[in-house]
């Protein structure tokens, strides 16, 4: 039985916290440190009980610190906001090495797929009864970015399936 709920844990948490990530970004252009920090510490005590080789948890780190400095680069460049950047390197860590490449490919198309439909939107007026709503009225704002969680969060949802500790809860 715990062992069942193990493996659920594992399935179900990634998913819920990318889709909590891709919410408050949505709703309020940022995402709380506490959901990256949970995401991270999720996979540090999901990983070993699941049987991911310590290697391989190690070899994910590593993957989450380089991807957190990349991330912060492009931070301080203006290029993302920095709950992009921590948000990147939690999903890091549960996809590691081997889904990375793919994971940034995939965030940067639906990143800019994203995108166009702001700006698309942002072009037309915005309905009054919608303005009402504060989160649609800043995503509309054109001075307001793009909530770009909702790319990364996509991206690893679309990556996780091929990650290791899927694998290991499956």
């Amino acid at each position: 039985m715990t062992s069942t709920l193990l493996h659920l844990a594992a399935l179900v948490f990634f998913p819920a916290l990318m889709a909590l990530s891709a919410s408050m970004d949505l709703l309020t252009f940022t995402i709380p440190n506490r959901i990256c920090v949970c995401l991270a510490l999720g996979y540090l005590i999901l990983a070993a009980p699941l049987g991911v080789p310590a290697a391989d948890i190690l070899l994910n780190l590593s993957c989450a610190l380089a991807i957190l400095a990349l991330a912060f680069v492009m931070f301080n460049l203006g290029w993302v906001g920095g709950g992009d950047a921590k948000l990147a390197a939690a999903t890091a860590v549960w996809l590691g090495w081997s889904s990375i490449l793919d994971y940034g490919v995939t965030a940067a198309i639906f990143g800019g797929i994203l995108t166009l439909i702001i700006l698309g939107a942002r072009m037309a007026p915005l309905p009054a009864a919608l303005g009402r709503f504060a989160w649609v009225a800043r995503l509309h704002d054109c001075k307001s970015g793009v909530p770009y969680g909702i790319a990364l969060a996509a991206a690893g949802l679309m990556q996780y399936p091929g990650s290791g500790i899927w694998a290991a809860a499956v």
